[in-house]
């Protein structure tokens, strides 16, 4: 088995004694977890289906038309 990388989480709070940047998550068989290093605390997180990506004016079909360049040299053929 390869050896597990374990990251802190910047920010993160602890839910079961309150210390902020103690928690670190790594993956180990397939699955996710958290765990404290200043408590006992630690859990496998489970993640649900990915939520559609929002519409925004970046990704919905307005009907354009794409853009054609036309180089300058070309036209004077």
């Amino acid at each position: 088995m390869a050896d597990v990388i374990k990251r802190f989480v910047a920010g993160a709070v602890c839910p079961r004694c309150g210390e902020m940047d103690k928690l670190v998550i790594y993956r180990q068989d397939e699955r996710d977890y958290r765990e404290c290093v200043s408590c006992d605390f630690a859990e496998e997180m489970h993640f649900g289906q990915p939520a559609a990506e929002l519409e925004t004016r970046a990704n919905r079909d307005l009907g354009r038309r794409a853009i054609k360049f036309v180089d300058a040299a070309d036209k004077n053929k």
